[in-house]
């Protein structure tokens, strides 16, 4: 361990911004412009969440969809503006997580000693989005993304043939070979979330950890990191810039001048020598620094708002000045362009030509410098027309041809333009700029500063300074006449394109080719700088980058069967709901992984004796049900009575936010695997198991009540245990436990008051004992007092009752004081916790934990199952699946562990 004082790391806790990425569309909603589900989307974003707050109000937001004449059951934009808010609620409600409290777990972390056994990672496989196995009506398959992994947030590439791509959640990857053959750079940082990454002049890789999208599954990270040997080296804790400064922040850009680089941060933006790497941080400016950490408004529940800079523009002519893009993508009134007075004071600019300086009209902004000094161009987000226009949150993008930063900046492109210059985004409620606030990029070629490439949905690009425009890397291929299903041929006559959503791109040579490189929701792709398209205007070259040897998938869930197809009997299927990237399906001897459902992937049921049986959930309950694995030619797209996989939703999907969590949970009875139990503001039971074909088949056993909904359930023989939240924000949080029996009958609520034996925090995982019912542990999320404001917030991670909850023991013990996602009974009685860090494991007859395993990356486990081959499966939120053999966890390693048996 090298010097740095881990002890204040601020390590990748989630950051309070209430509405990032959206769920993802499915295919039949692309087909069915009126099920695209974006009309009002931006009066919902404008008003749901553009107030400064942890996160929104479920009754707002519901609120919002009623002023916006939404039906709340299909509007994708509605839907994220609630669900990505619960993200957060889960970890901070009630309160504020004050800085360095993952840091204080992850140094905690490091002096606990290590079971036996080293984990497999089981995703390491290819993705392709495209398989032509599974063409059924909710797979994504033929829209053209083709192999994906999961989001990717900076990249950085050399003239030989490096290229660095660092994931939302998975740290940094490296390719010698011009993208491919990727290798984990930078494990050993206790933050895997990536802002941007940089190379500076002298070959050295800058690595800006807290990921650079206000959404609430992004997490802060804890600083700026420095590798001087990139080609060779690995990023350690103490090649950190400076001291704990940027510590808890996300980071939108670095950007060099002279022997400076300034850092637009969420708290503002700070500056730094880039030939002395000690010493701390130099706070540029700051909009309202009563909000920073330390002042006196810094634990107002609005202070992660208050001080939001996007990016830095500066003079190529002179480097003192300064242009600071500064604001809250939802709407402020700091919010705009500011520049050095002649005094030293940072003045907010008045004119700069077309581009707007209005606070109403700057939101999230990227620029990009041609190299040759002559051009500056700019994106612009607009908090006025996110919250007023149905179908873009763009203003524009902008060229200054002067080069400077003060322009004057002239329009080269609106939604209009880009709409029709072969976009495929064209319905009602989804056009050019939906996501500005999410998805920004801009690179300008080296050798032509005409040639930009931008990123909003879609990669864009023209090459005469913005006169014309083409969509080499349209959102899918489903609207063009060239897309057909069918499965001997990817995406018909369509050339692959890239996955929706781009967020960071670079330029690169290797081999005397140049290429650009783009990273967006499904990772990374490149194609030639100067490649071919067709006549619409759409690329032809795409080569997607994700060969199975990077990983970066972000699952929520995990579940595994046997393969009925393995002829020894011990093969399974494993299978895992996605964030942005539909559902995987992993079989026994496959070696490239397959995506049988579309859209975003949530919870998972898969049934151990048979892994094509699985039931999938879209969002908000939205079950859908196969048992051949959804494998479909596509013929079900156009005849329903061929369709293999099919809808059944419990009622509350019909309510949205109202009805269930954007993340519902959903689960089986272990002695009766035909007994399912869905979680919305009802518990629903119901017993077809796999046979179940419509959500009619569902029986209410218990209301929540007005206003709760489930956030975890589980049953053993009949009985349940639900957790529940409402309200689940900051707002007057309020939790609960219910018991009762699948039958309807027995059903009451524990008393839980808030200053009681359970924490009043969100309730996240439920094990129940298989052998007795009335033996429950539960997991709660968030952290405790120390970390945290508000009534009640409590003190454990992990409570355990044996009398079915009449009284509870906090057996937390050693754990770190971190937020916990998933608990498990395994086979032999001891206890599995997965967390924001790692998975730990309590043996049967002791108290404290130890690390479970080796080699797991420091992300977020989200879940953890059990499977027919005597495995414990963790779904990660960044780094894929993972595997660990059971039978290895006899007796504890010491802190480095040595023993890497496998199966």
């Amino acid at each position: 361990m090298t010097a740095v004082t881990l002890t204040t790391l601020g390590l990748t806790t989630t950051q309070a911004f209430a509405a990032p990425e959206p769920p993802k569309p499915r295919p039949w909603q692309a087909r069915h412009q009126a099920e695209i589900g974006q009309k009002h989307a931006q009066k919902v974003l404008g008003k749901g969440v553009a107030g400064p707050a942890f996160s929104a109000k479920a009754d707002t937001v519901a609120g919002a969809k009623a002023d916006a004449g939404g039906d709340g059951g299909s509007d994708e934009a509605q839907n994220s503006a609630e669900g990505t808010a619960q993200y957060t609620e889960a970890r901070t409600a009630p309160g504020v997580v004050a800085p360095g409290a993952y840091g204080a777990a992850w140094a905690q972390l490091q002096d606990m000693p290590h079971t036996g056994g080293t984990w497999k990672h089981v995703t390491n496989k290819p993705y392709n989005s495209d398989d032509p196995r599974y063409r059924d009506v909710n797979s994504n398959s033929s829209g053209g993304a083709g192999k994906v992994t999961g989001r990717i947030t900076g990249i950085a590439a050399d003239n030989d043939g490096h290229v660095y791509a660092g994931g939302a959640n998975g740290g940094v990857f490296r390719s010698r070979t011009g993208g491919g053959d990727w290798e984990p750079i930078a494990d050993s940082l206790p933050s895997l979330s990536t802002g941007t990454l940089d190379l500076d002049g002298s070959g050295r890789l800058w690595y800006a950890t807290g990921e650079s999208n206000t959404g609430a599954t992004s997490y802060v990270g804890t600083g700026v990191y420095v590798l001087a040997d990139p080609k060779h080296g690995e990023f350690q804790p103490g090649n950190r810039v400076g001291g704990a400064e940027l510590e808890s922040t996300i980071i939108h850009a670095l950007r060099f001048a002279g022997d400076k680089v300034w850092a637009a941060t969420s708290r503002g933006v700070w500056s730094h020598s880039t030939t002395t790497l000690s010493g701390p941080w130099t706070l540029e400016f700051a909009p309202n620094p009563d909000y920073l950490p330390g002042g006196s408004k810094a634990k107002d529940p609005s202070a992660p708002y208050k001080n939001i800079a996007n990016d830095i523009a500066i003079d190529p002519k002179d480097p003192s000045k300064v242009i600071l893009a500064v604001g809250w993508r939802g709407g402020d009134t700091y919010n705009g362009f500011y520049s050095k007075a002649a005094d030293g004071s940072w003045q907010r600019v008045a004119s700069l030509g077309d581009l707007p300086t209005d606070a109403a009209n700057v939101g999230n902004v990227t620029f990009a410098r041609s190299a040759d000094g002559s051009r500056y161009y700019a994106i612009d987000q607009s908090p006025d027309v996110m919250a007023h226009n149905p179908d873009t949150g763009l203003k524009g993008i902008y060229v200054s041809k002067s080069g400077s930063p003060s322009g004057p900046w002239t329009l080269i492109a609106d939604k209009d333009k880009l709409k029709g210059s072969g976009s495929a985004l064209q319905g009602a409620g989804y056009q050019p700029g939906i996501q500005a606030w999410y998805n920004q990029f801009l690179q300008v070629d080296p050798a032509n500063p005409d040639h930009l490439y931008a990123g909003l949905e879609e990669v864009l690009e023209t090459k005469n300074g913005g006169s014309t425009w083409v969509v080499p890397g349209p959102y899918w291929n489903f609207p063009f006449p060239c897309w057909s299903i069918n499965p001997t041929k990817q995406t018909g006559d369509c050339s692959p394109t890239t996955h929706s959503d781009q967020h960071a791109v670079a330029i690169g040579t290797y081999q005397g080719k140049t290429s650009v490189y783009v990273g967006n929701d499904g990772g990374i792709y490149s194609r030639p700088v100067n490649g071919a398209v067709d006549s619409g205007g759409h690329a032809k070259d795409w080569k997607s980058l994700a060969d199975g040897t990077i990983d970066t998938l972000q699952y929520y869930s995990v579940g595994v069967g046997k393969d009925p197809a393995d002829r020894s009997g011990k093969g399974v299927i494993v299978s895992g709901g996605l964030q942005d990237n539909g559902e995987s399906i992993l079989r026994a001897h496959d070696k490239v992984m397959g995506s049988n459902f579309g859209g975003d992937g949530a919870d998972t049921i898969v049934d151990p004796a048979n892994g094509c049986n699985i039931a999938e959930e879209y969002v908000y309950l939205d079950m859908w049900v196969t048992q051949n694995c959804a494998v479909n030619n596509g013929s079900g797209n156009t005849d329903p009575s061929k369709a293999t996989s099919y809808e059944v939703a419990p009622p509350d999907k019909d309510l949205g936010g109202a009805g269930a969590r954007f993340i519902a949970p959903i689960t089986t009875d272990p002695k009766n695997t035909n007994t399912w139990i869905a979680g919305g503001r009802h518990i629903w039971v119901q017993n077809k198991g796999f046979a179940i074909r419509s959500g009619s088949e569902w029986t209410s056993a218990y209301d929540l009540g007005a206003g709760h909904v489930a956030t975890a359930v589980a049953t053993v023989n009949g009985t349940v245990y639900a957790g529940w939240c409402g309200p689940c924000n900051n707002q007057g949080f309020t939790r609960g436990i219910a018991v009762g029996k699948t039958d309807g009958t027995g059903w009451h609520q524990l008393n839980l008051p808030v200053d009681g034996a359970l924490p009043n925090r969100y309730i996240s995982s439920f094990a129940v004992d298989e052998n007795d019912a009335q033996h429950v542990v539960v997991a709660f999320n968030g952290f405790s007092r120390t970390w945290t404001e508000g009534p009640g917030a409590g003190i454990g991670h992990l409570f355990e009752t044996r009398d079915g909850g009449a009284t509870w023991t906090d057996v937390s013990a050693n754990l770190p004081d971190v937020p916990a996602t998933s608990v498990k009974i395994l086979p032999n009685g001891g206890l599995a916790l997965g967390t924001d860090l790692a998975a730990f494991y309590r043996a049967p007859g002791e108290t404290d934990f130890a690390v479970l395993g080796e080699e797991l990356p420091t992300t977020s486990v989200q879940q953890l199952k059990t499977g027919p081959d005597g495995k414990l499966y963790a779904a990660t939120f960044g780094r894929g699946i993972w595997s660990l053999n059971l039978r290895r966890l006899n007796g504890h390693n010491s802190h480095n562990g040595d023993n890497h048996d496998q199966d």
